[in-house]
């Protein structure tokens, strides 16, 4: 009795349902042979399994005799499993369709529980060891009606480098205390499986030889059972094509996962009053696949119910609804090293430490918008206002050229973005907008506005693009994948209602750039500005002369009018993995719009030719990954040429290079020590050359 429920254990679950219909007494009374070639025929195992009895049939010192104690066929027994599902209630199938035993098999679970009980040598998965005990290893799930000393069914070929498993001797009784380690190894081998599928795109090559982690093949029984499940009902969305791929093996989980999925139709199917869609054949293979595969659902079924707890905890705590909170802290040492000022006395060299604190609400209503409330406050002084007296040098995440520090909280930034169609962006920006909100400033690695990336403001981006800003409306349109097209007005003084004031009376840039992008590796800008009363904040003083009359002799507490039309090209191309090189060239017609008599001279209008480049090289992840360093040499804005005398013009020409490090300590943490070298200040070579140091720590969150 017990020779035939073992092999009836190892055959198929189907003979195990049919053993447990036929009364104890007829059994015992009953020898039968099952021919080896008859049970092939009729009862297919499932891959590694399949091989696996082959082998222990084939070795007479460790494998049980062919012929058993019971004179029932293969076809009595399947006659029997017939009679099985005839005698099932008509309502039966609509409540429990795939109920593992009937109410008569639960009557003979006590005539046969004390032979269930007895060891025998089964099939163990080829990566566990002998020494421990099966149940040590993975969650024993058995059917309830079953006596707790029944062996739990081994979940086969978990390692398929080894075509069939060894005989194993399995503990007959699962000790509860071993169940957490039970959870966590079959856990961890779910997230082994996880962790090489998001390797790929979509799914199929996660990894270089199927047979390594595949288990259940397209030649399997369950295999062709679950597809035939799939086309009847389809209960499988598939994968990212839309395809089950029924000619790609799978791990067990992979199976269990879609096995799951099918349960759930056929069970909806059934509840909802769908009888004749749900065949008993179909039901009698979804049995027999629920019970080969319990182990693997129990364990995926109890990882969902653990992500749902976890989300609606998640939930109930959140910030917000619609609401993000993100931040970015820096806090920066830095120092003139040596040097002369832009009027040519020694600069000042003292140390500073200062901080810049961006907290950013980024809300989103429909999913596809953005609006953006941040909030700053810093506290370190500007270089040119205390120490170099020019505009050239000036740090990213300092005050701002000519300006001066507060601890005091602002309202930095304020727009609101949202998709106009399917290719167009549309931004509103309320408050503080710039030109990279709307634009591509084509120089990665480098333009990190302060946080990341170069150090100063000319290392940033293009100067052409600082001659916009404020209040205004931009526009972002993709002409397929390579073009696109970037719009926007943005006014300085929108919210003044004075006169000379206002969104069209007062300070204001236009942009228009043409983006192409070759590839995710290369790409190209064209920009065009045209702006009024702005000027880039970078370069010398002879290139910001509307708002720098004093450092000319000119005691004028006023500022020019001035217009500029500016033309820029910034191109990056990244060579490799850890390797690339970009820069731009921008030129600028900055014209004066009046005259201006003052007790100590004079200005007449007239035009000013102001010029700019720089070239870049970028190594990306040197000497660890998510590090960079970065080397930049260029020339700041420096007139070349003005129309009348009265205009300055600057006669030398003065290099700016910077190079810095950013190491990553963490995915929250950096630390980024650079320089910043200028040759001639001001553009002037009678003042010896000047060297900034800093170092910023930049904290994200």
């Amino acid at each position: 009795m017990s020779k035939f429920l073992w092999k009836g254990l190892l055959v198929s679950p189907a003979v195990l349902a049919a053993s447990l219909v036929v009364s104890s007494t007829a059994l015992a009374e009953q020898p039968v042979e099952i021919a080896t070639a008859a049970q092939t025929d009729k009862l297919q195992l499932a891959g590694a399994a399949t091989e696996a009895a082959k082998s222990e049939t084939a070795k007479p010192e460790t494998a049980e005799p062919a012929s058993l104690d019971s004179n029932l066929t293969v076809e009595t027994i399947e006659k029997e499993s017939a009679n099985l599902y005839e005698g099932f209630p008509s309502d039966r199938f609509a409540n429990d369709p795939i109920a593992p035993v009937t109410e008569q098999a639960k009557a003979t679970e006590n005539a046969v529980a004390a032979d269930l009980s007895e060891t025998k040598p089964a099939v163990a998965p080829a990566n566990l060891s002998a020494e421990q005990p099966v149940a040590q290893q993975i969650p024993a799930v058995a059917p309830a009606n079953l006596s707790e000393t029944q062996p739990a069914a081994p979940l086969a070929n978990l390692n398929a480098e080894k075509s069939a498993a060894q005989p194993e001797q399995i503990s007959q009784s699962t000790d509860s205390s071993a169940q957490p380690q039970a959870q966590s190894n079959v856990l961890e081998q779910i997230n082994q499986y996880s962790a090489e599928d998001s390797r790929s795109e979509d799914g199929a090559g996660q990894v270089t030889s199927v047979s390594q982690l595949s288990d259940v093949r397209p030649t399997d029984w369950a295999f062709q059972a679950l597809q035939s499940l799939v086309e009847r009902y389809g209960c499988i969305a598939g994968y990212p094509d839309g395809t089950f791929r029924g000619n790609r093996a799978m791990t067990r989980y992979e199976f269990a996962a879609g096995l799951n999925a099918c349960l759930d139709k056929v069970t909806e199917l059934i509840q909802g009053g769908s009888r004749n869609l749900a065949t008993r054949e179909d039901l009698a293979s979804v049995q027999r696949l629920q019970e080969e595969f319990a182990a693997e659902l129990a364990t995926l079924r109890g990882r969902v119910d653990v992500l749902e707890a976890r989300a609606s905890e998640l939930e109930a705590n959140q910030f917000s609804t619609t609401t993000k909170l993100n931040g970015e802290v820096i806090f920066a040492l830095t120092g003139i090293a040596r040097g002369d000022d832009a009027e040519g006395r020694e600069a000042d060299q003292t140390t500073a430490f200062g901080s810049r604190v961006r907290i950013n609400f980024d809300t989103s209503f429909s999913g596809e918008d953005l609006l953006r409330t941040r909030l700053q406050v810093l506290n370190l002084g500007s270089f040119s206002t205390n120490n170099t007296k020019t505009a050239e040098g000036e740090l990213r995440f300092n005050a701002g050229p000519f300006a001066e520090a507060s601890n005091t909280v602002g309202l930095d930034a304020l727009l609101y973005q949202f998709p106009l169609g399917k290719n167009t962006t549309v931004i509103l920006e309320a408050n503080a907008g710039a030109a990279d909100d709307f634009a591509n400033t084509v120089n990665p690695y480098f333009d990190g506005d302060g946080g990341s990336g170069a150090l100063s403001n000319f290392g940033t981006r293009n100067p052409i693009y600082y001659l916009t800003g404020g209040s205004g409306i931009a526009l972002r349109h993709q002409f397929g994948e390579k073009l696109e097209l970037s719009l926007g007005y943005l006014a300085g003084n929108a919210a003044d209602p004075t006169r000379g004031n206002g969104l069209f009376n007062g300070s204001y840039g236009g942009l228009a750039q043409l983006t192409f992008k070759q590839n995710d590796k290369m790409a190209l800008g064209l920009t065009y500005v045209n702006s009024y009363n702005f000027v880039t904040g970078t370069g010398s003083n002879a290139s910001n002369f509307p708002v720098r009359l004093g450092s000319f002799g000119l005691d004028s507490d006023s500022t020019l009018p001035v217009t500029s039309n500016s033309y820029g090209a910034q191109a990056s191309w990244q060579l490799n993995r850890r390797f690339a090189i970009g820069g731009w060239a921008g030129y600028t017609n900055q014209r004066i719009l009046s005259n201006l008599a003052t007790p100590t001279g004079s200005v007449q209008r007239g035009d000013q030719k102001i010029w700019n480049w720089a070239v870049t090289l970028a190594f990306p992840d040197l000497l660890k990954e998510g590090n960079v360093a970065g080397i930049l040499v260029g020339m700041e804005p420096r007139v070349t040429s003005s129309t009348n005398r009265t205009l300055p013009e600057d006669k030398d020409t003065s290099l700016h290079v910077e190079g810095f490090y950013q190491f990553k300590l963490s995915d929250n943490i950096s630390i980024t020590p650079g320089l910043i070298w200028l040759t001639a200040p001001d553009h002037n070579k009678n003042n010896s050359d000047l060297v900034i140091g800093v170092v910023r720590t930049t904290f994200t969150f």
